[in-house]
């Protein structure tokens, strides 16, 4: 499904044609981008958001805790993965002794007793692969449901969702169930951070294009990105 999503996005990129009202040069598919941004808000704001906050009304905070584990502990060994492809064999094993622990010690998980001992969690993705080995970002882009991307990270996306040990998972039905419980329990976790934007923004969607492209830079980078240099005019 998600791959699909992928997909339909550019589908609409090529429907979009060239027309644009971009005036940043990292967004030169601002008009696409700005259409498909208010669909998702107000699919979030009908569906997903009162859903998140559901979830977080009746599931006590233990057992959110022990949601947002389980599935971050599947995504550990595909971190490692993606530690090791970045030329970081010391955070792979890391985030494979993580696997292990919280997958034995923890229970399959649910509690994250790797971080009890002192392994760090890290946060890899193909998208950052492809950074630390040179691609640029390319041109943002708002993907349907998904959000915030970009050209590179939408390519290190299907990556990601083809090496999804929830996605793979079958049969479909649990599959499926599964992902909207992740979907979800990822949600509920940002509705602070939506109701803090909501009141603070006055363009939201300027204010998360430039967080989420200096959050990437700053990931690809490892928190210590070079100086971008400015054109000159």
């Amino acid at each position: 499904m998600k791959l699909r999503v992928v997909a339909l996005s550019f589908g609409l990129l090529a429907a979009a044609g060239c027309a644009t009202t971009a005036t940043d040069p990292r967004d030169p598919l601002e008009g696409y981008n700005r259409v498909m941004f208010a669909v998702n808000d107000t699919v979030d704001q009908a569906l997903f958001k009162p859903v998140a906050r559901a979830y977080r009304a009746v599931a006590p905070a233990p057992l959110r805790g022990m949601v947002r584990n389980f599935f971050a502990n599947l995504e550990d060994p595909f971190i490692g993965v993606n530690s090791l492809l970045q030329g970081k064999p010391l955070d792979a094993l890391t985030d494979w002794g993580r696997f292990a622990f919280n997958t034995v010690f923890g229970v399959l998980g649910i509690n994250d007793v790797a971080s009890e001992m002192g392994l760090e969690k890290h946060n890899e993705d193909f998208g950052q692969t492809f950074g630390r080995w040179g691609a640029g970002d390319g041109p943002y882009l708002v993907l349907p449901v998904l959000g915030s991307s970009t050209l590179r990270d939408t390519g290190g996306l299907v990556l990601d969702l083809a090496a999804d040990p929830v996605s793979r998972h079958r049969p479909v039905d649990e599959s499926n169930a599964a992902n909207a419980v992740r979907f979800v329990s990822r949600r509920a976790d940002l509705l602070d951070a939506s109701r803090l934007l909501d009141e603070a923004s006055l363009d939201r969607y300027v204010f998360l294009r430039d967080a989420y492209l200096q959050r990437r830079r700053s990931l690809v980078y490892d928190g210590r990105p070079p100086r971008e240099r400015r054109p000159v005019e």
